[in-house]
């Protein structure tokens, strides 16, 4: 909890630096906004994070909720995603300070994103940097694909004599 608390005081922090440098108000509803999102384990977008602060009977407008978003991306304490979902111009966002860097899996037909990390990916990131002499400064990937979680309402009905055999490439 109190590693919490300090993420959220850092950000806090972080958002009150960027208001000021770009002359924008330090309103009480950024500050919820930022609260909220830092509340949060999930990939959101704008609408589900509006309904989150009425739910809370928090008076915020949408607006307020989009333009403070921008302005959590620009500082960096929010990163924004689109995961090629058939609404191409919706953003998924999810908070940035104090995670580690990670891939994600997206379903194509119930849309729900599942996080992973595998220190292979820094091995990699660092290996093609060094090969093609580039600092990367982040990465992003991202494997599309249909859920197999029996949870999933909306997954396919899959019919096993169709499937196609794996094969173990462990060896």
């Amino acid at each position: 909890m109190k590693d919490q608390q300090s993420l959220l005081a850092t950000a806090r922090a972080k958002l009150e630096d960027a208001l000021v440098a770009k002359s924008l108000r330090r309103s009480g509803e950024r500050f919820a906004i930022l609260e909220e999102v830092y509340s949060r384990d999930d990939h959101f977008d704008a609408d589900d994070l509006f309904q989150a602060m009425q739910q809370k009977a928090y008076p915020v407008s949408r607006a307020t909720v989009y333009n403070t978003l921008e302005v959590l991306v620009d500082c960096g304490l929010v990163i924004r995603h689109h995961f090629g979902e058939e609404d191409n111009s919706k953003s998924r966002y999810e908070k940035s300070l104090g995670r580690q860097q990670h891939a994600h899996l997206v379903c194509t037909v119930c849309h729900h994103v599942k996080e992973f990390c595998d220190p292979r990916l820094h091995l990699i990131k660092t290996n093609v940097g060094n090969a093609l002499q580039f600092n990367v400064a982040s990465h992003s990937l991202v494997f599309y694909g249909h859920c197999t979680d029996d949870g999933c309402e909306t997954r396919p009905d899959r019919d096993t004599s169709a499937s196609i055999p794996t094969q173990d490439l462990s060896q």
